[in-house]
């Protein structure tokens, strides 16, 4: 390859890296009973929990925004980094294996959420914002998974969900759930 052939293919690479490192403003609705989603990419699981909720996984191709940000308004409680393999995001057992880093979010009515970003094959750094005893308001900013990668939402009992599997969503802006408890 030429000088300007080589020119061409790092400047196509770093639009892509640029493309990837995006973070457009988003409005969360004013609705306190909504959970809005926690990052931009496909719904790829919507599971019951242990405790009587429900466990959203989101999955965050390269061409998604891989900013994660709070599902809802809140206080962090715990923020856990676990080291692991780099299976594909999409994978079942991603979820239970990968790399992930968890945000445990408490509301002020005094509900937990858990906000779980998880490594892939190709993302191989979580980047977390947030510290323990930080306050969130719904749709700020938590974190970024580099080169995709998956999302997980755990969210109490009460909390039924309002997509499906398949659906695209936009992290801080597309409702996934309303509380019933109104």
């Amino acid at each position: 390859m030429k000088g300007s052939g080589w020119a061409f293919f790092f400047f196509i690479l770093a639009m892509c890296v640029i493309a990837f490192f995006r973070d457009p403003d988003r409005t969360p609705p004013d609705d306190p009973g909504t959970v809005v989603s926690p990052a931009d990419g496909r719904i790829i699981a919507i599971e019951n929990t242990r405790e009587g909720g429900k466990m959203v996984g989101i999955f965050l191709s390269i061409y998604d925004v891989h900013i994660n940000r709070s599902p809802v308004e809140g206080s962090i409680r715990e923020v856990n980094y676990r080291p692991g393999k780099f299976l594909a995001a999409f994978n079942k057992e991603a979820a239970r294996v990968n790399e992930q880093n968890a945000i445990d979010i408490r509301t002020n009515s005094g509900e937990n959420f858990k906000v779980v970003q998880i490594a892939g094959l190709i993302a191989r750094r979580i980047v977390s914002w947030r510290m323990k005893g930080d306050t969130l308001a719904k749709g700020e900013r938590i974190g970024l998974i580099q080169f995709g990668s998956r999302t997980d939402l755990h969210m109490p009992p009460g909390y039924p969900v309002s997509i499906s599997m398949g659906d695209r969503v936009r992290g801080g802006e597309t409702v996934i759930a309303r509380s019933t408890k109104r």
